[in-house]
């Protein structure tokens, strides 16, 4: 299923996360003058950042840089692990190198100085907002790839499981699906059989303790 496009009239979900409170209520009121922009929630530190953006799903964080417990930065690593089209503008109260640099290296697509204006912040959100919709709609495209590339080769897998294939490209099809962590056990069991008959005993090994986990979960 694509994603919605945010252009469409989709309002804009924000997270604002700032440990000075007036900066808080400045940004959620400059925030309020764009069209279909919306504050979801408000946090005070990168820690509820995190738990504000799993509980909410923004589609933009503004993340200060110096907060208490959890910096900025490292609350975006965090929320990009488990949501990677969740745009980022960082704010900062100075324009330092290092700072920016390593913003760019963890992803973030826009750099406000305090004091910003409303003009500089509705710039941003434009420029994020353009990010978030291209990123999600290539995330829908990647992962419409990846389900017909799996289905293929579940087809595959049944042909060959149903002659007794046990050939290098029927190793290779099984050694693929086996790499999905949500892989059908009967895909696993059978390239177990294989790697039995081509005497893989290294790679059973490892097969074998992945059968083991997953039973015991």
């Amino acid at each position: 299923m694509a994603q919605p496009d945010l252009h469409n009239r989709e309002r804009l979900k924000v997270l604002i996360a700032d440990d000075v409170q007036e900066t808080r209520r400045n940004t959620r009121l400059m925030l309020a003058t764009i069209d279909d922009v919306e504050v979801v929630a408000i946090a005070s530190n990168g820690l509820q950042a995190i738990q504000f953006a799993n509980e909410h799903r923004p589609d933009v964080v503004l993340l200060d840089v110096n907060m208490p417990g959890m910096d900025g930065l490292t609350a975006y690593r965090e929320i990009a692990k488990l949501h990677p089209t969740i745009g980022c503008i960082i704010i900062s109260a100075e324009k330092d190198t290092n700072t920016l640099q390593a913003a760019i290296s963890a992803g973030v697509q826009e750099y406000l100085v305090k004091p910003f204006t409303g003009d500089e912040l509705e710039t941003a959100i434009k420029k994020v907002r353009a990010y978030v919709t291209q990123a999600r709609q290539k995330a829908s495209e990647e992962a419409q790839i990846h389900k017909q590339r799996e289905t293929y080769l579940a087809q595959l897998a049944a042909e060959y499981a149903k002659t007794h294939r046990t050939d290098d490209r029927a190793m290779e099809v099984f050694e693929q699906l086996a790499i999905n962590p949500v892989c059908e056990t009967r895909w696993l069991q059978t390239l177990a059989m294989i790697y039995v008959v081509r005497q893989k005993w290294s790679r059973l090994k490892a097969l074998a303790a992945k059968l083991e986990k997953r039973n015991h979960k």
